[in-house]
């Protein structure tokens, strides 16, 4: 399984989102798209996971915190505004699942970050 773990700043647009994701995916398909539960209150998101047909997981910030020793990626900026270093790294290997693996490294894009993650079982 494959998971677009994503970041964003509030009020972001789907269109932003969905451009990013496209741009990392490369067009590949993806199972389950992986956000941070603080930003539940923004539309774009469950409305981008229905508009690809994938799962929405929302990502608890104890899974987040977990996952950050596995991230390739920090930002001080993203750190002094969530509490994260690695939100959509942490986001895509949380989604993911135990033991699972970056396999795209975070990109940014505007006021949104997207990395892939893939998890063992196939």
């Amino acid at each position: 399984m494959i998971v677009a773990g994503i970041g964003c700043r509030p009020k972001v647009d789907e269109q932003s989102l969905l451009d990013l994701i496209m741009q990392v995916t490369s067009g590949r398909r993806f199972d389950r798209l992986a956000a941070p539960e603080f930003r539940k209150a923004e539309p774009a998101i469950p409305e981008l996971a229905k508009r690809l047909n994938v799962e929405l997981v929302w990502i608890d910030t104890e899974s987040l915190m977990e996952r950050q020793v596995e991230c390739e990626t920090h930002s001080a900026i993203a750190f002094e505004k969530t509490g994260f270093s690695s939100v959509a790294e942490a986001c895509a290997l949380a989604g993911a699942g135990p033991k699972s693996r970056l396999i795209v490294m975070r990109q940014s894009e505007k006021d949104v970050t997207c990395a892939l993650a893939q998890s063992v079982e196939t």
